[in-house]
């Protein structure tokens, strides 16, 4: 009986003859015509049928090298850090603390937090400076110079909340170009540009259907500015007050908005949390250890990791969000019990988690560079 070589066969395919793969899986291969040995013990398996067969395709060494520097490209946004990695927690040791401060100092926004930082920690002590003066055991005992001191804090202090003022203004130039952003873009995406063009919607229609944070955004950032040009002096008092006391309000707005979207988010975080942890739970009752199944289990323990460190970012959120409404509600409402410390109190507390979540920020950025720059 006649040999016949198969291509499935493991003694006739090398790897020095991959190069002339496709031969073997060309239509003239006819599993019909095929016919089995009955006397033999191990018969052969059934060709499995090419998946190429109506084209003749050549592959050659091009696609790999193609894929291979796709791969080099990276970007340092999307690069995800992963603390419990050896090489992420040697870089974590190289990145100081000025070096993240200098990074938030450069912005307007870090600024900011800086600013606030020290014009509420000056409040605050001279809220308890006022509780304690004002008791019967310090009255006699308070010395000449103490007074002057005190005027010069409260300028101080003054002078900071003023220059962040400064330092927000055209604030709503970020809402205003996400509007914009929406107004260009075309409504299919066979729809090609130079049609876009032609079809764009004006701008009041594209103001009334922005996403209402964003439009909050806007007319807050721009109620805020006309009360710091009333208080250089360019406008005049009476819409000063005015501008500001609607921009409490519109911050009063956005801060119960905000408090409903992190609620929705902890919500999300919480169900995907208990998924992986269901999973997790189930390996471990089945017996699954993480030699047995290591791809699975690390990859849950790390997506495991992130859901929880979200999770405790909106919960920083969150209690910054109750500071802001606390704030704010003592200046829409004017509740004058405890007014100087509860709002200087407050101050601090939002200004700490503020600074806390920009200086990680900042942080993960110094790492994200690093990394990019090791690989």
């Amino acid at each position: 009986m006649s040999s016949i070589s198969f291509p499935n066969n493991p003694m006739s395919h090398r790897p020095e003859d991959s190069q002339h793969e496709d031969q073997f899986y060309t239509p003239s291969f006819d599993n019909s015509s095929f016919q089995i040995n009955p006397l033999s013990s191990h018969p052969p398996r059934t060709p499995r049928t090419s998946m190429h067969a109506s084209t003749s395709h050549t592959f050659s060494s091009s696609i790999y090298e193609e894929k291979i520097e796709e791969k080099v490209e990276v970007d340092v946004e999307d690069i995800e850090i992963d603390p419990e990695e050896d090489n992420v927690q040697e870089l974590e040791k190289r990145v100081r603390k000025e070096e993240v401060w200098r990074e938030m100092i450069v912005t307007s926004n870090g600024r900011d937090k800086a600013f606030k930082l020290i014009q509420y920690s000056i409040r605050l002590g001279l809220a308890f400076h006022t509780t304690l003066t004002s008791s019967r055991l310090f009255r006699p005992t308070r010395p000449p110079w103490e007074t002057g001191i005190t005027k010069r804090l409260v300028l101080t202090a003054n002078g900071f909340s003023f220059a962040r003022k400064l330092l927000l203004l055209f604030n709503w130039l970020h809402p205003l170009t996400q509007i914009l952003a929406q107004q260009s873009v075309p409504f299919s995406a066979e729809v090609s540009t130079e049609k876009a063009k032609k079809v764009q919607k004006p701008f009041l229609q594209t103001l009334l259907y922005a996403p209402p944070p964003v439009l909050l955004e806007l007319v807050n950032a721009i109620s805020d500015d006309i009360y710091t040009w009333s208080r250089l002096g360019l406008l005049g008092k009476k819409v000063g007050e005015r501008a500001g006391r609607f921009s409490d309000w519109c911050w009063f707005v956005a801060t119960l908005v905000g408090l409903v979207e992190n609620g929705v988010e902890r919500q999300m975080i919480s169900g995907l949390q208990g998924e992986v942890e269901g999973r997790l739970y189930t390996e471990s009752m089945t017996g699954a250890t993480a030699k047995s199944k290591p791809k699975t289990s690390k990859l849950d323990e790390k997506e495991l990791s992130r859901l929880r460190n979200q999770d405790y970012w909106l919960q920083v959120t969150r209690t910054k969000l109750l500071m802001d409404l606390i704030f704010v509600s003592y200046e829409l409402f004017r509740i004058q019990r405890g007014k100087d410390t509860i709002k200087a109190f407050t101050g601090l507390s939002s200004a700490v988690l503020s600074s806390a979540k920009l200086f990680d920020r900042h942080k993960s950025a110094l790492l994200k560079n690093l990394l990019s720059s090791s690989s």
